[in-house]
């Protein structure tokens, strides 16, 4: 686990070394991961050389206004580009510090847009809940694991016996004849 941790903290300064930056007024950069989203993306943002330690990134774009927060000169904050955006270039207003520092997005097409192209959702990973050694019959389908036509079958026999076994000892207890003093 320690291993994929170290991955993809690797991964993440690769992309944040590759990413674009754009040059704020004041010097500074504002940086966008990934570069280019695609409709529904989650969005990364970064922006350096502001004096303030919260912000905030606003943009027709973003489903909600993404909020920055970090230290003097340096903030940070994520959102999600809408869904049903169409691909172009959309207008952001980055507000720290006093200052509004304005950029612009990509949105690019989305390469795998129709459903069958995606693959159903699953968890990635999911949490265990207990169960003990019964787990595995909880995800069976229930279809499958159910009883059949033989188990009915065996029940109504099972069902016709008791009621056989009843009726004899009905009818043997009717036949008999009284015990005398009993009655």
């Amino acid at each position: 686990m320690g291993s994929l941790k170290v991955t993809l903290c690797a991964g993440a300064a690769v992309l944040a070394a590759l990413t674009p930056a754009a040059h704020a007024a004041d010097g500074g950069t504002v940086s966008v991961t990934p570069a280019s989203p695609a409709p529904g993306a989650e969005v990364a943002l970064r922006i350096t050389g502001c004096s303030g330690t919260t912000g905030s990134a606003a943009s027709d774009a973003f489903v909600a206004d993404a909020k920055l927060v970090g230290t003097a000169g340096t903030l940070a904050g994520e959102t999600q580009v809408r869904s049903a955006l169409e691909p172009g270039s959309y207008d952001v207003r980055i507000t720290c510090g006093g200052i509004t520092v304005k950029g612009a997005i990509k949105v690019v097409a989305n390469a795998s847009a129709s459903p069958s192209a995606q693959p159903p959702a699953s968890p990635v990973a999911p949490v265990h809940a207990g169960g003990g050694g019964t787990a595995h019959l909880a995800a069976a389908d229930a279809r499958a694991a159910g009883p059949g036509t033989a188990h009915a079958v065996v029940g109504l026999l099972l069902a016709g016996v008791a009621a056989t076994a009843v009726a004899l000892r009905s009818a043997r207890r009717s036949r008999r004849p009284a015990r005398p003093g009993t009655g």
